[in-house]
């Protein structure tokens, strides 16, 4: 039991020292930082809305011409190295 005492003690301090240097150490403050966030999600999004938007033309340029009966070629990227 004291083993145990003693880990939940050393754990509680790690915290209080963790967030003590987190408070300490932000580049920016709560708001701000929210802001930032708020602002690359939304840029991420857009891109892939754009992205999402340009394949779908090229699909739906596909299909039509599968409708007509003209063999299609269909472009592949190479796998990247894992």
């Amino acid at each position: 039991m004291r083993k145990f005492v003693s880990f939940l003690a050393g754990l509680l301090a790690g915290a209080v020292v963790g967030v003590a240097a987190a408070l300490l150490l932000a580049p920016l403050s709560g708001s701000q930082l929210q802001e930032k966030m708020r602002s690359r999600v939304q840029d991420l999004v857009k891109e892939g809305k754009r992205a999402a938007g340009a394949r779908r033309a090229q699909l739906e340029a596909q299909l039509e011409v599968f409708k007509r009966g003209t063999p299609v070629t269909i472009e592949t990227t190479p796998e990247q190295p894992q």
